[in-house]
């Protein structure tokens, strides 16, 4: 197989429908060794675009050369506000801005495309997020991680302090892991 070489941008609105379409794939097929259809149906309601990374200048678009040509093959990022995680449509945000000497940065919405994981791109992506947070004076750094999510969170040093359930509209149970790690 072929090294690829990763490059990474802050996205813009025009890369939208991109970002929609590696979160629909990741979700699809990167949760499928962790959960039941009915358990991923359940989190995709509390998963999706957050327009509010984008306009913030604090999410990344990871991209790299495949047959010529230009491809994203992941995006995520890190909050400057106090939501943890969650789209647009996500009840009980709270978008009002963290204060860096007192709260904690985010890590959001990280999604890579089924056919690039494995390769180290979450990696890259919690390191942009981290150095950004750090860069713009925040001491700490929390995310709300899926089951699939957690190994990588683990091994990069974030802890679990809280554990929620929710309940999705078809019965099934989604569960968000609150993580957190000093910068």
């Amino acid at each position: 197989m072929r090294q690829h070489q990763f490059t990474h941008r802050l996205a813009s609105d025009a890369d939208i429908p991109q970002i929609v379409e590696i979160m629909r794939a990741s979700i699809a097929e990167n949760m499928k060794e962790f959960l039941s259809e009915q358990e991923i149906a359940a989190a995709q309601e509390t998963m999706g675009l957050d327009k509010s990374l984008i306009e913030d200048q604090t999410y990344f678009i990871i991209e790299t050369q495949s047959e010529g040509r230009t491809i994203a093959v992941a995006c995520g990022g890190w909050g400057k506000r106090r939501t943890l995680y969650g789209g647009d449509h996500t009840k009980s945000r709270d978008d009002s801005l963290a204060d860096p000497s007192v709260d904690a940065a985010r890590i959001r919405a990280m999604y890579t495309h089924p056919d690039w994981t494995r390769r180290g791109i979450g990696t890259l992506l919690l390191d942009l997020g981290e150095a950004a947070a750090r860069a713009a004076g925040f001491k700490h750094i929390e995310l709300g991680s899926t089951v699939p999510g957690e190994p990588l969170y683990l091994a990069r040093g974030y802890v679990e302090f809280d554990r929620e359930a929710h309940l999705g509209a078809n019965g099934s149970e989604n569960i968000v892991i609150h993580m957190r790690k000093t910068l």
